[in-house]
């Protein structure tokens, strides 16, 4: 349990100090404004498909660390994905941070890090943010997203 905690608080500050994928994607086919009012944390999702499959996907916005971390993240683990292979990473990936169970685990990759804040509850919408963002931008919503 150690190392996993170790692991975890490694690939935050990692992905914080260097998010991946951090930059307006123009054009994107796609983008959602998302809001976190307990951290304030702000996020802007842009994602561009190529026939059928996720080919870009990036973010700009402020956050703590456990936000940024999870939208870097994010961005790399989407990429080449389908609408539908990514809504489902999503349902596993909010179902661990929720405390929910994983069915998959395995199949979160680096996101297993992040399953960790189902141990500080005030932290799981800071990690999901992105991923609401994200969604709401698959869907196409005009009105920003909020954790609240």
């Amino acid at each position: 349990m150690s190392d996993l905690r170790e692991l975890y608080q490694e690939v935050i500050f990692d992905h914080n100090r260097k998010p991946r994928n951090f930059r307006k994607l123009d054009p994107a086919d796609r983008l959602a404004e998302g809001f976190n009012p307990l951290c304030g944390d702000q996020i802007t999702v842009y994602v561009k498909f190529d026939q059928g499959v996720i080919s870009d996907v990036s973010f700009e916005g402020s956050g703590c660390a456990i936000s940024t971390a999870s939208a870097s993240l994010m961005t790399e683990a989407l990429k080449g994905k389908t609408e539908a292979e990514a809504r489902a990473l999503f349902e596993n990936f909010h179902s661990a941070v929720t405390n929910h169970g994983c069915a998959k685990c395995d199949d979160l990759g680096k996101l297993e890090v992040l399953t960790g804040v189902a141990e500080y509850p005030s932290r799981v919408k800071c990690a999901t943010l992105a991923w609401h963002t994200f969604t709401a931008a698959l869907d196409q919503k005009d009105q920003p997203v909020t954790t609240e």
